[in-house]
């Protein structure tokens, strides 16, 4: 269990680092696997927008940007001319 930073809640935690380093460490300490979920989606629509492969080493450190803001700042930002599906 993790008080997640994102949903503001104690939930089910993640059952590994998700991603390498201290950012994957930050966010297995802090965000729930709920959150996390959200974030897959997020990430799906980051690396179609930006038409990013994710083994490129730009679209990772793009990916790590964006996940960081996602989960510990104040407004996630969607890529420029982002239109959501209705």
């Amino acid at each position: 269990m993790v008080f997640c930073t994102k949903l503001q809640r104690e939930l089910p935690g993640l059952d590994a680092p998700p991603w390498p380093g201290a950012l994957g460490r930050r966010i297995y300490e802090h965000v729930s696997q709920d959150a996390w979920e959200m974030w897959e989606e997020r990430m799906k629509m980051i690396l179609n927008e930006y038409r990013l492969l994710p083994f490129q080493k730009e679209a990772q450190d793009l990916v790590a940007k964006h996940m960081e803001e996602f989960f510990f700042g104040q407004d996630a930002v969607l890529p420029p001319g982002f239109t959501p599906e209705r």
